[in-house]
């Protein structure tokens, strides 16, 4: 079985918006949720999804998961106040459903640009190494301070790459790197593929395109559209 779990735990304060958690802000009438839902949802390899929601918005999913047709979503859990605390808490309620061997996506709702490619990928890349950390190379120079004001050096951008979502694993692996991080106080709101390596497993990449962007910020919200808008532009002339 293939599980994605969507974290919608955030509220979303870098985006100003005070009336809802940014993940349920709309576009064309739709909420971002249900854009990366979707993508799950269509994709024949995932078998279920999960979804940490931030409190106040579970019935109001469930009722947006009825009216958009997305069949898959097996639960919504509690968000927790870390991000930590929400991937824990959805790996948990899995004990019951899945197997030790069985792959899980970890996927933010916040990502609607992901692919069906990417996750096939994922899955492929879990089942061949164990792991799949989704990619994009870095395209700047990196720059090391250590007062935030002054360059200390910098570090060749070929070696350097962004690590995005989804982020996958075998469902033992996954649910034993997050119980060991509880004891880890510094892994509270940071990525699983820094918990793996602070736990030296080792990771395989999944390489996607630069379009798998995190909407945080209302400048990457207009990004979104207009990617959204190209896309469609796309389909329709058949580019």
């Amino acid at each position: 079985m293939n599980v994605a779990i969507v974290f919608a735990g955030g509220t979303g304060q870098r985006m100003r918006n005070t009336a809802r958690p940014k993940q349920f802000l709309e576009l064309y009438g739709k909420p971002i949720i249900i854009y990366t839902l979707e993508i799950f949802q269509s994709h024949p390899d995932i078998d279920a999804i999960i979804v940490p929601c931030v409190d106040g918005w579970h019935d109001r999913l469930r009722d947006m998961a009825r009216k958009f047709g997305i069949t898959k979503l097996l639960k919504i859990v509690p968000g927790g106040k870390t991000s930590q605390e929400s991937k824990l808490s959805a790996l948990r309620t899995l004990k019951d459903i899945c197997s030790d061997r069985d792959i899980i996506l970890m996927h933010d709702a916040v990502r609607p640009l992901i692919t069906p490619h990417v996750i096939s990928d994922n899955i492929t890349s879990v089942k061949t190494f164990g792991s799949a950390i989704t990619v994009d190379p870095f395209t700047e120079t990196g720059i090391i301070s250590s007062d935030g004001k002054t360059v200390e050096t910098t570090i060749e951008r070929q070696r350097l790459y962004i690590a995005k979502a989804p982020q996958s694993f075998y469902y033992c692996d996954v649910l034993a790197a997050h119980e060991a991080a509880v004891d880890m106080p510094d892994l509270t709101t940071i990525d699983t593929c820094t918990i793996m390596t602070t736990l030296g497993k080792q990771l395989h990449f999944v390489p996607c395109d630069r379009c798998n962007i995190k909407i945080t910020t209302p400048e990457d919200y207009y990004i979104f559209k207009a990617i959204y808008d190209l896309r469609e532009s796309q389909d329709v002339l058949g580019i």
